[in-house]
């Protein structure tokens, strides 16, 4: 991160003369550092990490079946897509290694090489796309890719390859098949066709792919795990691939590079299990991508893909063409920084000890980190002006103009059309208002604020007050009894299920739960949702407000969000009909179970019942949620690393699926999240620790 780059520098270029010293390309079956496998429905995911190689190679069956390696370095990859067959095509992968080349300019490519056999016997490419990651997921998503980064295929009689140098120039992308035990063929005008020698007999393959971007700095598992780390292996490799020196990666394949969001919550979640060096990192890599005015990068555009955006005109032109391009439409994430840090500063004991030092830190700008997050609070205190002076709708904090999305739910429908997040308003800004009211009463910023900033910065805690009571009001639901069992029977109908558990947990009085979402007038949007968990990490719910959010949240679907295959992290049921129809089982941010929000709640209740405060009743309820919600998790364990998954009902049940594999699946998830991996500091209280 900042101050580690000059040594990134200096290891890059000896990596490269070394490669441009090297007479061929070298391979070696295995991946030393870290190797592992995870097969979800019908995609077999590898991941290998050796040195300046690391990748993930995904074999997609079926009857369109593909071969993508996606690489942390750059957020690059290459990808072959395949026409329809008469039958699914099964894909059984033998060896994997790291390999190593040299472009025709002598530069080093780093990449893997595996071994694989497939079912067919004849396969017909229907397209190669090379580059950034960006470009191939949209393509996957059925959009054309810029014809600037099309690549003709080089075709011989055992071996067809793609290659080409990036955009630039500088050094780029390969991947290339070789037959083991068959033929390649293509003429004028026609598909690559690759065959088996022998009609019927499966194909077997050698797939090499590289990339030319510049490698990141693996952390060892011995600089990233505390002693307080569980002992998941599935967990451990999935968080290994995606840490570096440099930031952490949101999740493989399709967000191989920095988030901003995905760190501060992962970095929150994950804290008792990480040594100090990887969460102060983490925090400066957030710090050092702040804008002028404080605000937190959601995401990066590095690579060919700046390049790209740069060449198009929708940027203004850099130094340098593939100088990071940063966007700043989130909201969200501008209000976890300093929750987040207070948890490390302020709440650990390690982080209090660290924290001068920490804050004396300087981004590649000369800036102190101190000094930057002096300016985060800043932007945070001003955006809560406006409510703090008339505490109505209109004046909390809104989606930017122009945009549908704007937190963590960023699907153009994931609010359901509102203008006013939940999540943003009712829970994250106090929040951030009671963390920086602390940071000032602790005198951490007394060196890098300005006398001017500290008398601002000092107000936190009197607006905070106000936010704290006044905002959460805006998102009240109360639904009649009658009204609530009739959307029930109604919306489980139309799903083809039994909705007895879930009526028989209504409570006799109105039904009560918070919105997902005020509209533009500030009218809130009847969708229940799983975002409770943030107020049970961030804040202290009066035990009424608790126990009634804990209530609402874990009932039985389609009352509430529990179901056999996970807790859900929206119910349209007492919507109407459009927001239902959003809010399917194929939609990003629908009835779907995200990993990471059951930890988030998992870590919410677990911190909740740490309060002496609250009464047995509520206590015990708490306990009775957190049972049946760690229950669900640990029927999922097989997923739990992945972004989310859907479900399918039968015989009375819900039984959890892979998302991206179905018919209407609005995108594919992550074998390898980052935020999913956060269970390696929230274990299952109920059973012994692994």
């Amino acid at each position: 991160m900042p101050d580690r780059r000059g040594f990134a520098e200096l290891r890059w270029c000896a990596l490269a003369l070394a490669m441009c010293m090297a007479p061929a390309a070298s391979a070696h079956e295995g991946c030393a550092e870290l190797q592992f496998r995870i097969v979800e429905g019908n995609t077999t995911n590898a991941f290998c990490r050796e040195g300046p190689s690391a990748a993930h190679l995904l074999l997609n069956a079926g009857a369109q079946p593909r071969v993508l390696v996606a690489f942390p370095a750059g957020n690059s990859g290459t990808g072959l897509w395949f026409e329809r067959g008469p039958v699914p095509v099964h894909w059984e992968l033998r060896t994997l290694g790291a390999t190593h080349a040299a472009d025709a300019s002598g530069r080093p490519l780093h990449g893997i090489v595996a071994e694989a056999s497939a079912s067919a016997s004849r396969l017909v490419v229907r397209d190669a796309v090379l580059g950034s990651v960006r470009v191939l997921r949209d393509f996957q998503l059925g959009v054309a890719y810029p014809p600037s980064v099309a690549t003709r295929a080089q075709v011989g009689a055992r071996r067809v390859s793609w290659s080409r140098p990036r955009l630039d120039g500088a050094p780029g992308y390969e991947i290339a098949v070789e037959l083991l035990n068959g033929h390649a063929s293509a003429g004028a005008g026609t598909a690559v066709a690759l065959a088996a020698d022998r009609d019927g007999e499966p194909l077997r393959l050698r797939i090499t792919a590289l990339t030319g971007e510049r490698p990141l700095t693996p952390l060892p598992a011995a600089a990233l795990f505390g002693e307080a780390a569980g002992s998941d292996p599935r967990s451990r490799e999935a968080l290994g691939f995606l840490s570096y020196r440099e930031k952490f990666l949101a999740g493989s394949w399709r967000f191989d590079t920095y988030f901003g969001r995905d760190t501060l919550m992962s970095l929150r979640l994950l804290m008792p299990a990480l040594r100090a060096e990887p969460i102060e990192d983490g925090l400066a890599s957030v710090l050092e991508r702040l804008d002028a005015q404080g605000e937190v990068a959601h995401e990066e555009d590095i690579g060919e893909f700046a390049v790209l955006r740069r060449r198009k005109g929708d940027v203004p032109a850099a130094q340098s063409e593939d100088a990071p391009i940063y966007d700043y439409k989130m909201i969200d994430d501008d209000l976890m920084l300093a929750p987040v840090a207070a948890a490390w500063l302020l709440d650990r004991p390690e982080g209090r000890e660290r924290a001068a030092t920490f804050l004396a830190r300087k981004t590649t700008t000369g800036e102190t980190l101190g000094a930057a997050l002096a300016r985060n609070f800043g932007f945070v205190l001003r955006s809560a002006q406006a409510f703090a002076r008339e505490p109505v709708a209109r004046n909390l904090v809104s989606l930017k103009p122009g945009f549908s999305v704007g937190q963590w739910r960023d699907s153009e429908r994931g609010l359901a059309g509102g203008r006013y997040a939940y999540d943003v308003n009712a829970v994250l800004m106090p929040a951030a208002l009671e963390a920086i009211a602390r940071f000032e009463q602790a005198g951490l910023l007394q060196q890098h604020a300005t006398a001017a900033q500290r008398r601002f910065l000092s107000s936190a805690g009197a607006v905070g007050a106000i936010w704290s009571q006044r905002a959460p009001l805006l998102f009240r639901v109360e639904l009649p009894a009658a009204t609530a069992r009739a959307n029930i029977q109604r919306y489980a109908t139309s799903l083809g299920a039994d909705p007895a558990a879930a009526l028989a947990s209504l409570p006799k009085e109105a039904l009560r739960f918070d919105a997902l979402s005020l509209d533009k007038a500030g009218k809130p949007i009847p969708v229940l949702h799983s975002d409770g968990g943030f107020a049970l990490l961030f804040r202290d719910p009066e035990p009424k407000a608790l126990q009634g959010m804990v209530e609402a949240t874990l009932r039985p679907f389609p009352a509430g969000l529990m179901t056999d295959a996970g807790m859900l992290v929206a119910n349209p049921a007492f919507a109407d009909a459009g927001v239902v129809a959003d809010f399917g089982r194929n939609a990003y941010h629908g009835t779907v179970v995200w990993s990471w929000q059951q930890a988030l709640m998992a870590a919410g209740l677990a911190r909740q019942l740490q309060r002496r405060d609250l009464p047995d009743e509520v206590r015990g309820e708490l306990q009775d949620a957190q049972k049946r919600l760690w229950k669900a998790i640990e029927a999922t364990d097989a997923m739990r690393t992945s972004e989310l998954w859907s479900w399918t009902y039968a015989d009375g049940r819900y039984r959890p699926v892979p998302f991206g594999q179905g018919h209407g699946d609005a995108d594919e998830s992550n074998a390898a999240q980052l935020w999913s991996t956060v269970y390696l500091a929230n274990p299952d209280p109920y059973r012994p620790r692994r």
